[in-house]
């Protein structure tokens, strides 16, 4: 984990950085468009799917959850939220960026009340101690101080994540506008892309060790696994059916409509980035090893890759606003609170946009399900219903995640190959030249033009200067 940490940084920096600044800005903002409209209709769907199952299986429904509430405490609204999500996207300094992001904070405030007295004659009954009793006695009573909480900009120990991607995209696209004065900083950036993506290939030799003592440690942290597994069987369920839904059926039927090619070959590639998604519980830690199955078993264009996923590890959360939604109307069932379509409605909304804010952490999905309880009156507090089981759903949720992305950038890659014709590894050829790629070259082995020859080996055309050879018929 600490290793995949340390890459975050320096992988989305360079890796937009770069890949922006050889790009069109005509072909990044239609491929810019594209991402983040599929990825908020893709999440809106796993809403739904979520929602569909929960009221069709209602696993909430006699359900005792004694022994797991807490005590009530400040609750943030949906309007903060948001409103920290917006203020993220711009830091004010991008090096606290770094380790911190913006979080709006809640000071109570004791508001004064005019003191009260009632009066009233309170029997002492008799006891052990007082056999015969006692008199009546006068009690005066005063109510306790009413207690506000007042909003006032605060911070979390979290990586600004999404102001980084923002900050970044643009750099890559002014670098690329500045032409040959931005190329030495494009270098340095392709340097570090390249010095990192040979990190995470010596580090993915130690990623199983690491995988069963963390996997081993979670479950030896659970005193009762049996207990909680009865209590929250049934929800349990419902979850995982949601992202098996979501994950295997609609990702890969999106992907093959709108590609036409087998999705699950496809996603043969990127196994061993679920299988680090799941160990780890985070989408941002993943990011690296998504990048490298993305780029040495999928061929997803280099440029395409570095800005689909650093974009999708942040908005993109299809399992996490699953789970939210699931989890919401779980703890409504258990309340026998019954929600009205309204309710419902506002419940997908709600937890889309708290999953585009929600961190790419372990476990961030339970800082934004305030956000979705609230909506809809449900009490904060009953949170704690789900934490015991929460670390074993977390994980298939980041797989979904991790899945979405990559698959995300399998399509962007194939709506978009018009604007990228041709990659750093593939030589160019001339306009005039482009019908010449199939000729066998024991047919032609020299091709002459007015200016340069093109000499043909395989499927490759190779432009050669005319200064070398003389010009002949062939």
């Amino acid at each position: 984990m600490r290793i995949l940490k340390m890459l975050i940084l320096p992988l989305i920096t360079s890796s937009l950085m770069s890949g922006l600044s050889s790009m069109d800005s005509k072909a990044c903002g239609r491929m810019g468009l594209l991402t983040v409209t599929y990825y908020l209709w893709t999440t809106f769907i796993a809403v739904v799917v979520g929602i569909v199952l929960v009221l069709i299986i209602h696993p909430g429904t006699g359900t005792e959850m004694e022994g797991h509430r807490l005590g009530g405490g400040p609750v943030m609204t949906s309007a903060d939220a948001l409103l920290d999500l917006i203020r993220n996207m711009v830091p004010a300094n991008l090096v606290e960026a770094t380790f911190e992001q913006y979080s709006t904070d809640l000071v109570p405030m004791v508001k004064a009340t005019a003191k009260t007295i009632e009066s009233n004659y309170v029997y002492i009954m008799p006891d052990e101690n007082n056999p015969k009793g006692g008199r009546p006695v006068f009690l005066e009573l005063t109510p306790a101080p009413q207690v506000l909480y007042k909003s006032v900009p605060g911070s979390s120990k979290q990586m600004n994540v999404l102001g980084i991607v923002i900050f970044s995209a643009t750099m890559g696209l002014l670098l690329g506008k500045m032409g040959e004065r931005g190329a030495p900083l494009i270098n340095v950036c392709q340097c570090i892309n390249e010095c990192v993506m040979k990190i995470i290939n010596a580090a993915v030799w130690y990623f199983p060790f690491g995988i069963i003592f963390l996997v081993a440690g979670k479950i030896l942290d659970m005193q009762d696994p049996s207990s909680i597994g009865k209590k929250l069987g049934m929800y349990t369920l419902t979850v995982l059916a949601g992202l098996f839904v979501h994950g295997l059926i609609l990702l890969p039927l999106f992907y093959f409509l709108l590609t036409r090619k087998n999705p699950f070959t496809f996603i043969r590639g990127l196994l061993q980035a679920l299988v680090i998604a799941l160990a780890t519980s985070s989408s941002s830690a993943t990011l690296p090893i998504t990048m490298k199955c993305l780029l040495e078993n999928c061929h997803v264009d280099r440029q395409i890759a570095r800005f689909v996923l650093p974009v999708g590890a942040t908005i993109n959360m299809d399992g996490t606003a699953l789970y939210e939604a699931v989890a919401a109307i779980f703890i409504a069932q258990v309340n026998d609170y019954e929600l009205d379509f309204g309710q419902l409605v506002t419940i997908s909304i709600t937890a889309t946009a708290a999953s585009i804010g929600a961190a790419g952490i372990p476990q961030a999905g339970l800082v934004t399900m305030v956000i979705v309880l609230t909506s809809v009156g449900l009490p904060p507090d009953d949170i704690t219903l789900i934490v015991a089981i929460d670390w074993v759903l977390d994980r298939f949720r980041t797989m979904i995640n991790v899945l979405g992305d990559a698959l995300a950038a399998g399509i962007i890659a194939h709506l978009c190959r018009k604007d990228f014709p041709t990659t750093d590894e593939t030589p160019k050829m001339s306009r005039g030249m482009q019908n010449v790629q199939n000729i066998p070259m024991t047919e032609v082995p020299l091709l002459a033009s007015k200016d340069c020859i093109f000499e043909v080996i395989g499927d490759t055309v190779i432009e050669r200067p005319t200064v070398y050879y003389n010009i002949c018929q062939v």
